[in-house]
C-alpha cells in the first residue's frame, strides 16, 4: 500500500509518501512570509499550496500513483474521533470554516489529488475530535459548554503505541495522555474514547510556553473592562503571547531549563509552575477515569526535556505507570490511520451522518 500524506502548516507544508508502514520519502516545503502576505484569506492559498505540493512530487520523481491520499484534518464540526472519507460535505464545512487556518486546506488538495488518482481520499483525529461525555461539557455558565480542542492525532496515536507495545488493545485501556508542546492538552482515554480533555486552544487547563490556560475568572473580567488592552489583544493573551512567553519573554523550553539550572529563581518558578499546573490536570483526568488509569503517556516536544520530565514525575509519581513518548509524528500517525482503514484494521466513518 502506497500512501500519500499532506499536512499544511501556518508557513510551510509537510509532506510523506509512505509504503506500508515505512516513510519512502519526506520533505517540508517552505512558504516565505512575502509569499503569503499577498493572500487574505486562508482559502486563497489554495492553488499555491496545490502547486507547490504537485511540484515537490515532480522533483523527487514521484508518480502519481496512490493506494490513498490522507490529510491533516481542519477546522470542522465537532465529530467523534476516526478515520473519515472526504466528501462533500467537509469540503462544504473546510470552504466555509469558523476558524481560519492552513490545515482548513488539507483535505482540499488531497480530494483533488485522489479524484485524479483514483483512490480514496481521508483525514483522522481533527483538533476538533470530540467524544465528551455529557457530564463534562457543563462549565457552570449555560452560555459557555466546555469545548473539545485538542491534539487529538498525537494523542491516539501514541496510545495506540503503548498499547501495541504490550500487546493490548486501545479500545481495552484507560490512558491518560498529556501532550506538552507550544499548547498542552490532557486528555482522559476510556477503552478508545477521549471523555474529557482541557481546551488547549483558547483558554483552559494548564499553561504552555504560548497559552495562558485557566485563568481566575473575575480577574480576567476585570482585566477586560479595564480600557488597557482591546478584545484582540485579551484573545491574545490567552493564546499567543501567554504562559512562559508572558511572563519570560521565550517560549523556548531548553534556553529556560538553562537559565533554571545557572541559578536564575524567577525562570525556575515559572517553568516549575508550569509543570505543577499540568500535574493538577493529570491528577483531574485521573479522576475522570475513576481513578483507574492504566498508564500516563507524557508526549510532544517537551517531553524531549529530561528535567521538566523530572519535574512532573515528582508530582504524578503513583497515580499510574508513566511512560515517556516524546515527540510528535503527525506524518506517521496520519499514514497509519489511512493503512489501518486500506487494511479494514479501523473503521471508515462518514462526516455529518450523525447531525440532527
Amino acid at each position: 500500500m502506497k500512501i500519500l500524506v499532506i499536512n499544511p502548516g501556518s508557513t510551510s507544508t509537510k509532506l510523506a509518501v509512505y509504503e506500508e508502514v515505512e516513510p519512502v520519502w519526506k520533505q517540508s516545503v517552505f512558504h516565505p512570509a512575502k509569499e503569503l502576505a499577498q493572500f487574505h484569506h486562508i482559502n486563497e492559498q489554495y492553488e499555491y499550496r496545490r502547486t507547490h505540493v504537485l511540484d515537490a512530487l515532480r522533483r523527487a520523481n514521484i508518480p502519481m500513483a496512490f493506494d490513498a491520499v490522507v490529510a491533516r484534518g481542519g477546522i470542522l464540526k465537532p465529530i467523534p474521533g476516526g478515520v473519515y472519507r472526504i466528501d462533500e460535505r467537509m469540503k462544504h464545512d473546510l470552504w466555509h470554516s469558523s476558524m481560519e487556518h492552513a490545515s482548513n486546506l488539507a483535505a482540499l488538495i488531497a480530494d483533488e489529488f485522489a479524484k485524479e488518482i483514483g483512490c480514496p481520499a481521508f483525514i483522522a483525529d481533527p483538533v476538533v475530535t470530540d467524544e465528551l461525555r455529557d457530564v463534562a461539557r457543563l462549565s457552570g455558565i449555560p452560555e459557555i459548554p466546555r469545548l473539545s480542542v485538542f491534539h487529538a492525532l498525537n494523542s491516539r496515536a501514541v496510545s495506540r503505541r503503548y498499547a501495541a507495545s504490550i500487546r493490548r488493545k486501545y479500545e481495552e485501556l484507560n490512558l491518560v495522555v498529556a501532550h506538552l508542546g507550544g499548547g498542552i492538552s490532557v486528555s482522559a482515554h476510556h477503552h478508545g474514547r477521549v471523555v474529557d480533555v482541557n481546551n488547549a486552544l483558547n483558554g483552559e487547563g494548564p499553561f504552555s510556553p504560548e497559552r495562558a490556560g485557566t485563568v481566575p475568572a473575575r480577574q480576567l473580567v476585570d482585566l477586560c473592562f479595564s480600557g488597557k488592552y482591546t478584545q484582540a489583544e485579551i484573545r491574545k493573551l490567552l493564546n499567543g503571547k501567554g504562559g512562559l512567553l508572558a511572563y519570560l519573554g521565550t517560549t523556548d523550553v531548553q534556553t529556560i531549563v538553562r537559565w533554571a539550572h545557572a541559578g536564575n529563581a524567577k525562570h525556575k518558578l515559572v517553568l516549575e509552575a508550569m509543570v505543577y499546573t499540568v500535574a493538577k490536570q493529570i491528577g483531574a483526568m485521573h479522576v475522570a477515569l475513576h481513578g483507574q488509569t492504566d498508564a500516563i503517556i507524557l508526549t510532544g516536544g517537551i517531553a524531549n526535556n529530561a528535567y521538566v520530565i523530572s519535574l512532573l514525575r515528582e508530582w504524578i509519581e503513583g497515580l499510574a505507570r508513566i511512560v515517556v513518548l516524546p515527540g510528535e509524528d503527525e506524518m506517521e500517525a496520519l499514514a497509519m490511520n489511512a493503512l489501518g482503514v486500506l487494511k479494514g484494521e479501523l473503521p471508515l466513518q462518514e462526516y455529518g451522518v450523525n447531525e440532527e
